[in-house]
């Protein structure tokens, strides 16, 4: 007769498979197999998201896309910061200054407009441009969304420091759908016209 058999045994098995009574098996996660080709797509995908990042952490252009206010097609605008004279003001407004440089952004998404505005006045002030003229157009044939880069150029006319001040054109150069711009003067220039005072103060 086997030492496994008898009463004392069945008990241990009854005790046991109570004991044993809503357990589970564990279950072994299913593995994902990834192919080199998988891998690839996501690596190139973190790198594109991390250059992107990068791009943004690294780019000077703080002109902002997202909603400014609107304003119309023919509406006649201008700006200018403290310290900027009247006279000088109206003589923008009158279009009296040289214009010295132009810039077109006729049919230019806003993102390009962006660029190029910010690109525009960064080179005008390396080349000691101070009069130019933007043309944004009136944006009246849109209809869905009148005067949209007319609005935004205001917008970012008022975000750059190098603008002093600025004024919706004289009809012969483009009227409401064009500014004159004046920037900053330069340190270059600035030095010139201390010079020039101080030779007429002699």
């Amino acid at each position: 007769m086997s030492q496994n058999s008898g009463p004392q045994n069945d008990q241990s098995d009854d005790l046991f498979l109570q004991e044993m009574q809503g357990v589970k098996p564990l279950q072994t996660p299913a593995k994902v197999e990834l192919r080199k080709g998988d891998i690839d797509k996501v690596s190139a995908a973190a790198r594109r998201l991390a250059a992107t990042d990068e791009a943004v952490r690294t780019d000077p252009n703080f002109l902002r896309t997202s909603e400014v206010k609107r304003v119309g097609p023919h509406d006649v605008l201008g700006f200018k910061r403290p310290g900027i004279q009247d006279g000088v003001f109206r003589k923008l407004r009158l279009g009296k200054y040289e214009i010295e440089a132009r810039l077109d952004l006729h049919r230019r998404t806003v993102e390009e407009a962006r660029r190029e505005v910010f690109r525009f006045v960064a080179d005008a002030m390396e080349h000691d441009i101070r009069s130019v003229l933007i043309l944004p157009g009136k944006g009246d044939r849109n209809v869905a969304d009148p005067a949209l880069l007319k609005s935004y150029l205001v917008h970012w006319l008022e975000e750059l420091d190098d603008v002093q001040a600025f004024h919706t054109a004289q009809p012969h150069h483009g009227g409401s759908g064009a500014f004159y711009v004046l920037l900053r003067k330069s340190e270059h220039k600035k030095q010139l016209a201390r010079e020039q005072f101080s030779k007429g103060r002699l």
